[in-house]
């Protein structure tokens, strides 16, 4: 018998065959279309990588070739698993592989962890302990389950407070994303619900058997499925995993521990992994993100090549080196240097104002100048750390005719709160606005739609006023909190004092009713002291009423001719909502220390260092102009007047990377 010959091919360790590469043959030059970093990155095949993709370095077109690039040496499109944490950035990198190779490109398995999930657990769901049948409850139909045992089990009792379904589901749901107990997650952030614990613990356990027992799975769920699937290493799971051979994740900063796992269990089979992040931008944690997931990639995967993303398309170098020193002082890092080859650009400019209200005017008069100049109101952004910063500047901006939208938080006169203290001031305007009594009556305990219907038909009859004191009015026969109520609105109404002495007279009745309604108060609160600020700068309630119930013109749609069609509208953002996009021109306001970082982020290193990597967010958002202010004066309730610190992250910059400017009245 004649016998034919058989070569050994050598076996890469992953047991894939090597494939020899001919660039030449490629429909694409890769090496042409990226920078050397970028081609590192988009030609690697087989083995562990970390990709550091610094600010505006070109993150997804790297993602977007190396995908083309698997594709043509002639992997398997459907072998290749892209996990994102948008549905719509899966998409934008699929479709923009499919123009730029072919629709090969569109088979790949792309999706967010949810999705992938998803599919996976019905494919799979018997050896997952699954029926596939299951339904999937989003997050309102999960707290509306929570509130269901909540309520039925008895575990509300009328004279203690319970948190609500919002909270458990808060609280639940960070206990599975981190690993941490939900003892620990309660104690830290809920500190009020400590003596509640075991209510709170019996909740979680008949959540969970609720769930079970009903063939349900919220989206925390479906990740633990897969990664427990994943991790039994079932034969099923097994034919599975034999099935994908590169995994590549995308803005793995953002991961949490659940997440990181899942990536691990992944790369049971072949250890062909890719991971895109930037240490620097890990800003999450409080939806449970681990910083430490990114930094210990290398532990958990050895022989990881680190590929660095350093040169920026995006902002001018002198907003880069700015940039670049906030990030120089971080404590734990992957050391990198933004650099661009564009020429130009401005310093950034340090802004010190005297006070809060003159810092808001210097941004209106700043944004008006740039319009001038021809930047449109839709490529300037103003960024701050938390949304109520923005307060003062947004009735200047209204003052002003200047349209704005504003992204992260809510607007300041839509928060509950706000809107509650507002309406006690709008009836001493007004004793005849029914929708702000209304609102105010149901504060009380005890009062419901039917009593506070009847106190409205009194006031309308004449038989209740607030043009009197409750004690004179004979006809008065309501219990006392209601009496207490018309004492307070009688004085407000019939004194005249400054519409912050009033203010100060509502916030000490109100402070009672506002803890027991809202079991985030503490959060809450400092948003009444900001508006408690904010009424300072008025002399007369009309005026302060007015401002507040003036509404950015951009509501009312204009449509005169065709230049007008394209809304155009200043960007008020916090820096969490801002991730991802890029200005003309940036304002980061309200930098003081104790706003910014934040005083309760001085109590650990962890919370410290993640308000560095937000800052260094907000300044890479610009592209051309970066302005950074902080009021030199800040009014506290208590303190008064006191003078503040600017933040310890811009207080060391030298004049080589900033410029200095005081603004005074």
């Amino acid at each position: 018998m004649e016998q034919k010959k058989y070569t050994l091919k050598r076996l890469s360790g992953t047991g894939f065959i090597s494939k020899k590469i001919d660039e030449a043959r490629f429909v694409i030059n890769y090496q042409n279309e990226l920078n050397p970093a970028q081609y590192e990155a988009a030609s690697a095949v087989e083995g562990a990588y970390l990709i550091i993709a610094g600010a505006g370095t070109g993150k997804t077109r790297t993602l977007v070739y190396r995908v083309a690039r698997l594709v043509e040496i002639g992997y398997d499109p459907k072998s290749i698993l892209l996990l994102t944490f948008t549905r719509k950035a899966a998409n934008e990198m699929m479709n923009r592989a499919a123009v730029l190779l072919d629709n090969r490109c569109s088979k790949i398995n792309g999706g967010t962890f949810h999705s992938f999930a998803n599919l996976t657990l019905r494919k799979y769901a018997k050896p997952a302990g699954l029926d596939s049948s299951f339904t999937i409850l989003d997050q309102g139909d999960t707290q509306d389950v929570i509130n269901l045992i909540r309520s039925q089990a008895g575990f509300v009792k009328k004279e203690k407070r319970f948190p609500n379904k919002e909270t458990l589901y808060k609280v639940f749901s960070l206990s599975v994303n981190t690993g941490r107990k939900a003892e620990e997650i309660i104690s830290e952030n809920y500190p009020h619900f400590v003596d509640l614990l075991e209510e709170i613990l019996d909740i979680q356990k008949i959540f969970t058997e609720y769930k079970r027992k009903n063939n349900l799975l919220d989206y925390d769920d479906l990740l633990i499925y897969l990664r427990n699937f994943l991790f039994e290493f079932s034969p099923a799971a097994r034919s599975f995993l034999s099935a994908i051979n590169f995994v590549m994740v995308d803005e793995y900063q953002d991961t949490n521990k659940l997440q990181a796992e899942i990536v691990k269990g992944l790369t049971k089979l072949n250890n062909n992994i890719m991971v895109v992040g930037d240490d620097s931008q890990s800003i999450y944690s409080f939806r449970g993100a681990n910083f430490k997931n990114i930094m210990e990639f290398p532990k958990i995967f050895p022989g990881v090549k680190i590929i660095k993303l350093e040169e920026n398309y995006r902002s001018t170098q002198s907003i880069l080196s700015f940039a670049n020193h906030i990030n120089e002082k971080a404590v734990e890092k992957y050391s990198k240097n933004l650099f661009t080859r564009k020429t130009g650009g401005e310093l950034p400019y340090i802004v010190a104002a005297t006070t809060e209200n003159l810092q808001s005017k210097f941004i209106v008069e700043k944004v008006l100048e740039l319009r001038e100049e021809g930047v449109r109101l839709n490529d300037i952004a103003v960024l701050f750390r938390s949304s109520f910063f923005s307060f003062d500047l947004e009735i200047e901006l209204s003052k002003a005719n200047i349209p704005f939208k504003k992204f992260g938080g809510m607007k300041f006169i839509e928060t509950a709160h706000i809107k509650d203290v507002l309406a006690f001031l709008r009836i001493a305007a007004n004793p005849r606005d029914v929708v702000s009594w209304y609102r105010v009556l149901l504060l009380h305990e005890g009062v419901g739609p039917r009593t506070a219907q009847k106190i409205l038909d009194d006031l309308a009859a004449s038989k209740l006023s607030i043009k009197a004191n409750p004690e004179n009015q004979a006809s008065f026969l309501y219990k006392q909190s209601i009496v207490n109520l018309f004492q307070l609105l009688y004085s407000l109404h019939t004194k005249k004092d400054l519409p912050s002495e009033k203010l100060q007279l509502v916030l000490e009745y109100y402070y009672p009713l506002f803890k027991d309604k809202y079991d985030d108060y503490n959060k809450r609160k400092k948003d009444l002291e900001i508006f408690q600020n904010i009424t300072e700068n008025y002399k007369l309630l009309d005026t302060l009423l007015a401002d507040m119930a003036i509404e950015p013109i951009i509501d009312s749609v204009i449509d005169i001719g065709a230049e007008d069609k394209e809304e155009e509208f200043l960007t008020l953002s916090t820096i969490h909502s801002a991730k991802g996009l890029e200005w003309h021109s940036v304002f980061i306001i309200h930098a003081v220390d104790g706003f910014f970082p934040s005083s309760r982020s001085a109590e650990s290193l962890e919370s410290l260092e993640e308000e560095r990597r937000l800052m260094y967010v907000a300044s890479t958002r610009a592209k051309q102009n970066l302005f950074v202010s902080f009021p030199m004066n800040l009014f506290d309730r208590e303190a008064g007047t006191t003078l503040s610190k600017p933040s310890r992250f811009i207080s060391d910059i030298e004049s080589e990377l900033a410029e200095g400017w005081l603004l005074e009245e």
